[in-house]
């Protein structure tokens, strides 16, 4: 194990998984973003066409990015890039997006390592300063495995909070790309029995991982009583997750950067 796998495989947590409804709803509250998923022409990375397939496909992203070894990188950045190359808006979009634009990869990255952050905090744990600063400085993998240069991720975790703040100004969530997101967060897109038994769930969880600023844009209503239950799940998992053996607590990322590989050694494709 390296040293840049060891620092960020700390903060890599299945558990994690709770909160990725709330880490799409960020990600797609920028317009550009929101869009470039709502209008994609990619059919087979659609997530209501390909639920599992687009789940194992980002997941996978997220595994190479913190674990993977420069090789691995390079080769889901290459796959990737066929998918993105034609993810572009056109002239009856309402915003101007492409999915290679390094600042629009940039947001997403920043999302998805304050999604790792706020789930560590969450379940309870905490890192000296010392190790927040390492593990947010390699966190700039989450952007320059695709086009995001290392100089452009914030030097240090004061000014990433300086970036997120600005960032937020250019944060709206209109009525078309709320509607998808309701539609994710609900899994309208899974069978109806699964729907039942854990969309208003997903939602809850969701809902609690969102910062109030995304909360608000996607109008999910939220309380000190509902804010108390979330607490109190996130101790549970939490607890549950520090009796667990990095093996499991890892999963399912570990297991989806063995197939990345597996797929590379067999010459099949990676998204």
């Amino acid at each position: 194990m390296t040293s840049t796998e060891g620092s960020l495989r700390r903060i890599v947590h299945g558990a994690g998984l709770m909160a990725a409804g709330a880490n799409v709803i960020m990600q797609l509250a920028r317009p550009g973003v929101g869009y470039g998923v709502v209008e994609s022409r990619v059919e087979s990375g659609r997530l209501f066409d390909h639920p599992v397939k687009r789940t194992r496909t980002t997941l996978s992203y997220l595994a190479v990015a913190m674990l993977g070894s420069p090789e691995d990188k390079a080769a889901y950045r290459a796959a990737v890039n066929v998918a993105h190359r034609q993810v572009r808006s056109t002239p009856d979009s309402p915003v101007r997006y492409h999915a290679m634009d390094p600042r629009l990869q940039l947001w997403v990255a920043a999302c998805l390592y304050r999604g790792f952050e706020d789930v560590y905090a969450a379940l309870g744990y905490t890192l000296e300063p010392d190790e927040a600063e390492e593990i947010y400085r390699r966190s700039h993998a989450l952007g320059t495995t695709l086009q995001v240069q290392e100089s452009m991720w914030p030097p240090d975790r004061e000014a990433f909070q300086r970036y997120w703040d600005a960032e937020l100004a250019e944060v709206h969530i209109d009525d078309t790309v709320r509607e998808h997101l309701l539609a994710v967060t609900q899994f309208t897109y899974l069978p109806r029995p699964f729907r039942a038994l854990f969309g208003r769930y997903n939602t809850f969880v969701t809902t609690g991982f969102l910062p109030p600023e995304f909360r608000e844009q996607m109008r999910l209503p939220w309380d000190e009583r509902r804010q108390r239950r979330f607490d109190r799940l996130m101790r549970t998992v939490g607890t549950l997750s520090k009796w667990q053996p990095a093996m499991v607590r890892e999963f399912p990322y570990n297991y989806l950067l063995w197939d990345v590989r597996r797929r590379i050694r067999r010459g099949r494709a990676l998204v």
